[in-house]
């Protein structure tokens, strides 16, 4: 099929930043998006033109790199999905497509459709971890931990940090990106030791960076490829309460 490529072109040549159209020809169905991406930059370097830069690695819809707003729609219009869990049986022939990379303060574009996300991982160092002695690895089973409460745990944990819920919101929020790290191991009992002051350092790392409050709007439930739910920021608003009357929510 014949299909028609609007891309956000930032860096190098386009200083300014702008969308740049380019008509692509033979997109087999069966490819993914990231192939068909694959496809324009062959196409482009053939004519010694420089490739669309994006970011990508596993290709499995578990590392969270290959993020990119498609039509609207961080990860493209396709729920629970990644975008290299896109294919292109899902446009069709003649379609226009837009393409441009998540849009956020704490966000900078490097290039293209790449941007530095690094500030969720100065998030996680502020406080997403269990540094308390919880054993070797047989004493997890020791300690009895009810099904509810671990099935909660691991939705929770199954936020891979793509950004989507950023790109989603109107205030480009991170709430359910952090409110996923804080509930995944705060739920568990070897989580609940340092609950108080994680909750309370990974908020104020957030604010920090620059992220804006939660809209409420649910967008970023919606457009979360691994279908976090919002949950999680409630639960997170309970700690993070908590931790203020807490002596242990400081550093």
């Amino acid at each position: 099929m014949k299909l028609t490529l609007k891309i956000w072109r930032e860096g190098g040549q386009y200083k300014k930043g702008q969308f740049q159209t380019y008509q692509l020809d033979n997109v087999s169905e069966h490819m993914s998006f990231l192939e068909m991406l694959d496809v324009l930059n062959e196409d482009l370097i053939a004519k010694k033109e420089e490739p669309v830069y994006f970011e990508h690695d596993c290709r499995e819809g578990i590392c969270g790199t290959c993020s990119m707003v498609i039509n609207g729609h961080p990860h493209g219009p396709n729920g629970g999905t990644t975008v290299c869990q896109l294919h292109m049986r899902f446009f069709k022939d003649g379609d226009t497509i837009t393409i441009e990379p998540f849009r956020a303060k704490a966000f900078p574009i490097i290039k293209d459709l790449v941007v530095d996300r690094s500030s969720f991982d100065r998030i996680i160092q502020a406080g997403g971890y269990i540094s308390v002695n919880t054993g070797q690895a047989q004493d997890g089973n020791a300690i009895p931990i009810e099904k509810e409460i671990a099935s909660r745990s691991m939705d929770a944990a199954a936020c891979i940090g793509c950004g989507a819920c950023v790109a989603a919101c109107p205030n480009a929020s991170a709430m359910l990106f952090v409110s996923a790290k804080v509930s995944h191991l705060t739920t568990l009992p070897q989580g609940k030791v340092e609950g108080a002051r994680r909750v309370h350092n990974m908020v104020k790392q957030m604010d920090e960076e620059g992220f804006g409050f939660c809209s409420n709007i649910g967008a970023c439930e919606a457009e979360c490829p691994k279908e976090i739910s919002v949950e999680t920021i409630g639960m997170m608003n309970s700690e993070y309460l908590s931790s203020i009357f807490s002596s242990n929510g400081k550093d």
